[in-house]
């Protein structure tokens, strides 16, 4: 458990170091990812207020020797970590390893978006001015 964990927080904190001021970025990413009979959707704002979304009923405890709850638990690190809301939604999988497989490819697909620099962004992407 505290290995995952511990592994969220590192990933989540790398990313918004990373990030910096977050000048000039896309800020929101989304994504769906199809695994076989697995489909798995992502979205993500990096505005600094983390918050996790997850909906993932998966069908067997575990994948190998993963305990297969605790991808929340990942998910939950990365997230408030990360200074990002994340959504994970499991829209329809019988096989928990496709599943898992698709949520977290979602996952980086929809940050490697957020991530991206938008050229009609001058500064923050915030009409406040700050995230």
């Amino acid at each position: 458990h505290h290995t995952v964990e511990d592994i969220g927080i590192c990933l989540g904190q790398a990313l918004s170091e990373a990030l910096g001021t977050k000048s000039g970025i896309s800020r929101f990413g989304h994504s769906y990812v199809p695994m076989d009979e697995a489909l798995a959707r992502s979205c993500v704002d990096l505005s600094g207020r983390p918050y996790l979304v997850y909906e993932a009923e998966l069908e067997e405890e575990r994948i190998g020797e993963f305990p297969a709850v605790l991808c929340e638990e990942f998910f939950r690190s990365l997230a408030v970590h990360g200074q990002m809301n994340l959504h994970v939604d499991l829209i329809r999988g019988s096989n928990a390893h496709h599943s898992v497989e698709a949520m977290f490819k979602a996952v980086a697909r929809a940050l490697r978006l957020a991530f991206e620099p938008d050229p009609r962004v001058g500064g923050i992407p915030s009409t406040k001015g700050i995230l």
